[in-house]
């Protein structure tokens, strides 16, 4: 990223050398998570893609989305915003935060049904769904399937199998810079999707000289308008082959071994966790509270001691701690983490 600043601010006629970093980085994604290298985009931050979906599919009066209303918001405002075409939204109800399962998600499935609009693990909970499952059946009934990624994909491999589109920013378990992000478009489905913004990079354009009829660019480039936020690609990059080099196997069981030892740790405190119980549906996020701590006193103290956790509430305004390690944390880190909350319900917990 600071070569590609440094020369951006001393010589910006080297913009070729982007161009093949751009062309390295697209091959280093489509490896990463599985595609072909015609079916990447680079787009920004997670809600770019998703909102070229909503947008770039042609919706009929009387069509139906399926959502979920406490998915993080940039994954529900796209297809409630759909309702201005005649789209209804159908907001799936479960019983915990997050935990959509394949049985809840057929119930929803009608003959409008267009597309179904889910998280791969939910941003509160980290309650990771069954991809491949719920992807089966929408392909069995001819429904799209789009899936927000950002909260696994870096930390779990992700089978695009029965996914149609997919959407993540960098900015999380990809450890890319913020401003950076991935569009998964199947090839199959590119053509049910048009460009919401189009400009001289994503339509053929001779010598950039206009043509009078729009024909798109092929591949990914299908769905990038020109001017690259090149610095950030370039950040992700270097980040995808760090991730390639090391393994998605490898990651997933790490990051799976840290939330594990944690929970085991502080459940004798009384804790009472939000996360998923069987390892299926495990993310890297840990989700907890104390029945008679606040969430948001023991996110201060963690905060003075330089632990970097999430506080998170529900909807009914209830307060969590999200813990997210990733591979490169340690399990002495992990029981640093472990004390200091045992510490905290010691000391505000009488008799604890």
């Amino acid at each position: 990223m600071r070569e590609s600043i440094e020369r951006a601010s001393s010589d910006a006629r080297q913009y070729d050398l982007e161009l093949e970093r751009i062309a390295k980085t697209r091959e280093s994604v489509a490896q990463f998570i599985g595609a072909e290298l015609d079916e990447i985009s680079f787009t920004g931050p997670t809600s770019s893609g998703l909102n070229a979906i909503a947008n770039g599919l042609d919706w009929a009066a009387g069509d139906e989305v399926v959502c979920y209303l406490d998915d993080y918001p940039a994954n529900v405002y796209p297809w409630l915003a759909l309702e201005r075409h005649g789209v209804k939204a159908v907001l799936l109800e479960t019983a915990r935060i997050g935990e959509i399962t394949p049985e809840i998600v057929e119930r929803a499935l009608t003959k409008r049904t267009k597309l179904v609009a889910l998280a791969s693990a939910n941003f509160c909970s980290g309650y990771r769904i069954d991809l491949e499952a719920i992807g089966a059946l929408c392909a069995e009934r001819g429904v799209l399937f789009s899936v927000d990624a950002i909260q696994t994909l870096g930390a779990f491999p992700i089978a695009l199998d029965r996914i149609d589109f997919l959407s993540a920013g960098a900015q999380k378990w990809m450890l890319g810079p913020s401003g950076a992000g991935i569009l998964y478009v199947k090839k199959s489905r590119r053509d049910l999707l048009r460009p919401v913004t189009i400009g001289g990079w994503n339509v053929q354009s001779p010598n950039f000289i206009a043509q009078r009829e729009i024909k798109y660019a092929p591949g990914g480039q299908k769905f990038e308008p020109g001017a690259y936020y090149h610095a950030a690609v370039a950040g992700l990059g270097a980040a995808i082959e760090m991730l390639l080099e090391i393994g998605s196997a490898r990651i997933a069981e790490r990051i799976l071994s840290l939330t594990q030892a944690l929970e085991r740790e502080i459940t004798p405190s009384g804790f009472e966790f939000l996360s998923a119980k069987e390892e299926k549906n495990r993310s890297g996020i840990l989700t907890f509270r104390h029945p008679r701590i606040t969430a948001d006193r023991l996110f201060d103290a963690l905060q003075k001691k330089d632990v970097i956790v999430s506080l998170r509430f529900d909807r009914a305004d209830r307060s969590w701690l999200r813990v997210s390690p990733h591979f490169y944390n340690t399990l002495d880190e992990i029981g640093q983490i472990a004390g200091e909350l045992q510490r905290n319900v010691e000391v505000l917990v009488p008799g604890a």
